[in-house]
């Protein structure tokens, strides 16, 4: 997109012309990202337009481009609308972009039938209950979108079994704070070595892994306190988890680092290096792999660091 139409639409913005934002936001075919292998989720409010120019520079394997907590009611339109705009801008991206709408009954089912029209790599759905809801869901989303979920609700943990109906279900986050105040259960027991919460996480693990959905451990909100998040990321990935929502970029750092099974990153960097340079002997230099999403060339010379690190 030229620098112009980004001051123009970082102008209509600032005035909160949302007609004029609107008309920036064109239906675009995308590159869907397919990657299952992402270890961080970066939280961005869909609002924040000096945020959403930094996709490409963020570290983060998955941007959650949010609607929803943190976005007032008065900003949801312009989120959404500054969503689209941002979806056309990175049609091709090496980062999974995911969407975290309203929940259903607060204007998600809405934004889900507008956002098709943008192809983000996944819609994430807070709030859920139970399988009929995904199914409602599925049938309104893209063909060719995924679904994720958030769990963070008892009648979510009571159906988690029952929530992967089909194949696009392809996600679950764990949303901790939620799911407990939903439960009357107190924060105070989010710590480490508590029993309650070591049991929560084994069963979201164990549930997942058994539907073949991937598993995201929750989002620790003292985004400071930079030690006690790595503590938590070194015990869940002991347990099997491969990836954590995140808050910042110094959290992001932490999650890609103790993540990375090193036998696992190098078997894929010699898989992307080969591909790349099968499709480059053809002329083709960006091109989308089911299993590794997109690839170029960046992509490509990364893989080549890794081999030669």
């Amino acid at each position: 997109m030229p620098n112009q139409n980004l001051d123009a639409i970082r102008e209509a913005y600032e005035k909160r012309d949302l007609e004029a934002l609107d008309a920036f936001a064109k239906p675009v075919f995308r590159t869907i990202n397919t990657k299952k292998s992402f270890r961080s989720a970066l939280m961005l409010s869909a609002n924040n337009f000096k945020h959403l120019l930094k996709i490409p520079s963020l570290e983060a394997d998955c941007i959650m481009l949010n609607l929803e907590d943190g976005v007032s009611p008065q900003d949801k339109p312009f989120a959404l609308a500054l969503c689209a705009i941002f979806l056309t801008l990175y049609r091709e991206c090496d980062k999974k972009l995911v969407v975290r709408v309203n929940a259903l009954d607060e204007g998600g089912f809405d934004e889900i039938a507008y956002l098709n029209q943008f192809m983000p790599d996944a819609i994430r759905v807070p709030k859920i209950k139970d399988a009929s809801e995904v199914k409602r869901v599925l049938a309104l989303l893209h063909d060719e979108i995924e679904l994720h979920l958030s769990i963070e609700t008892a009648e979510a943990w009571h159906n988690l079994h029952s929530l992967r109906v089909e194949s696009r279900v392809t996600t679950f986050y764990l949303g901790i704070l939620d799911l407990f105040a939903d439960m009357k259960l107190s924060h105070d027991l989010i710590q480490r070595s508590n029993p309650t919460m070591l049991y929560m996480l084994s069963h979201f693990l164990i549930s997942c892994k058994s539907m073949r959905v991937k598993p995201v451990s929750f989002v620790y909100q003292e985004y400071k306190n930079l030690e006690e998040f790595r503590n938590w990321v070194t015990l869940e990935r002991s347990m099997g988890f491969d990836a954590k929502g995140c808050i910042s970029p110094d959290q992001v750092k932490i999650a890609n680092e103790l993540f990375v099974d090193k036998a696992e990153e190098l078997k894929r960097a010699e898989v992307i290096v080969k591909l790349f340079e099968m499709h480059r002997d053809e002329g083709i230099t960006g091109f989308v792999d089911e299993e590794y999403g997109f690839i170029d060339e960046p992509i490509y010379k990364g893989a080549l660091a890794i081999l030669n690190r």
